[in-house]
């Protein structure tokens, strides 16, 4: 079935639903609600097992827990989240798959849910939806063929609770399925006269299905002039597939801008490209505004056979009509489909790296 797409619902296919929260961290059938211990206790000790007794999951300073550890073969197909916004970038997000060490999905929560500044954003595109008040979900068809497990480290120095659920089915894996991939860079801020990095040194072949943005600016005026460029395959100093603009690649245009009478910037969420958050401190153009943008290429993925680098550019306005190269604070998540289960990635998120400043 297509993603986002209702043709084939009706088909029936041998497949086994299952779906692992903290009231079944197994998955395994008949075994949700079970729970005689857990974060709910003490607000269920009138009614006992099978209310509630296990709504969700603290992870301790510095730990590290695992969400799900899947045997077998099958596909993750819907994740939901929450916790506190204070942990959305506290929180890095990992996914192996068939027992590989390196993890293919490695993001801070927040980002991965496309929700970068701490702050809640309706996000209503096909594979993740963000609602009231941080509910994060995400639909990313996530194939594996031996093993999947999907972890959450806490960075942080302080307690966290974390409520879940992951559901997927078991049964064989279409013959070509590659694997997600997410991988997070952040510039802060962006050294002068350089672009920032979202992808470099993946190998083939696969397909680029999803850029998301957290876009600090650090200077007034507009900050989208730059362009996005992917370099395909054979590409070195020149790419294959060239923007035309920072708010053009995101689907928008003249700077997403409606005017001072309308409200000036314009936020949005459509299934494959948005906007959904503008933190506007001190005004339209004035310094320290902040962005939350993706675009997902599901009806266009960006395929490529041997090599795929991607990367943006921060330019802005001067005098004379010129580009001003910007020195912002870009962090950027982008999602790819491989058929290797790890590729080159950055190191990993830190505590220090990934805090809000």
């Amino acid at each position: 079935m297509t993603l986002g797409n209702l043709t084939g619902i009706s088909a029936v296919v041998a497949v086994e639903t299952r779906s692992i929260s903290a009231e079944n961290p197994t998955g395994e059938p008949g075994q949700g609600g079970r729970r005689t211990e857990g974060t709910g206790a003490h607000a269920a000790r009138d009614l006992g097992q099978g209310w509630k007794v296990s709504p969700s999951i603290e992870i301790g300073p510095g730990e590290t827990a695992a969400l799900a550890d899947i045997a077998g073969s099958g596909c993750i197909t819907h994740v939901w989240l929450t916790t506190h916004t204070d942990n959305w970038r506290r929180l890095v997000l990992r996914a192996h798959w068939d027992g590989d060490e390196a993890p293919a999905v490695e993001a801070p929560v927040g980002d991965f849910f496309c929700s970068g500044w701490g702050r809640f954003a309706q996000v209503s595109s096909l594979p993740v939806a963000v609602n009231p008040n941080g509910g994060f979900n995400c639909y990313w068809e996530m194939p594996f063929r031996s093993q999947a497990t999907v972890t959450l480290e806490n960075t942080s120095d302080e307690k966290v609770v974390v409520y879940f659920q992951i559901d997927y089915w078991l049964g064989e894996v279409a013959a070509g399925s590659a694997y997600l991939h997410a991988q997070w860079r952040r510039s802060n801020p962006l050294p002068a006269k350089t672009v920032h990095t979202v992808l470099d040194g993946v190998e083939g072949p696969g397909h680029y299905v999803g850029t998301y943005l957290a876009w600090g600016v650090n200077s007034s005026g507009w900050w989208g002039e730059g362009e996005v460029k992917f370099y395909l395959d054979d590409d070195e100093d020149f790419p294959t597939i060239c923007g035309t603009g920072t708010e053009d690649y995101f689907g928008g245009a003249w700077n997403f801008d409606l005017g001072p009478e309308r409200g000036g910037y314009a936020e949005f969420s459509t299934p494959y490209l948005g906007m959904p958050q503008v933190i506007r401190p001190d005004g339209q153009y004035a310094s320290q505004q902040r962005f939350g943008m993706y675009r997902f290429h599901l009806p266009d993925p960006i395929r490529f056979r041997t090599r795929l680098r991607v990367d943006v550019q921060a330019l802005g306005w001067r005098s004379g009509g010129r580009y001003l190269p910007l020195q912002d604070d870009i962090a950027s998540t982008a999602f790819f489909y491989s058929t290797r289960t790890s590729t080159t990635r950055p190191e990993a998120p830190t505590h220090d790296g990934m805090e809000i400043c």
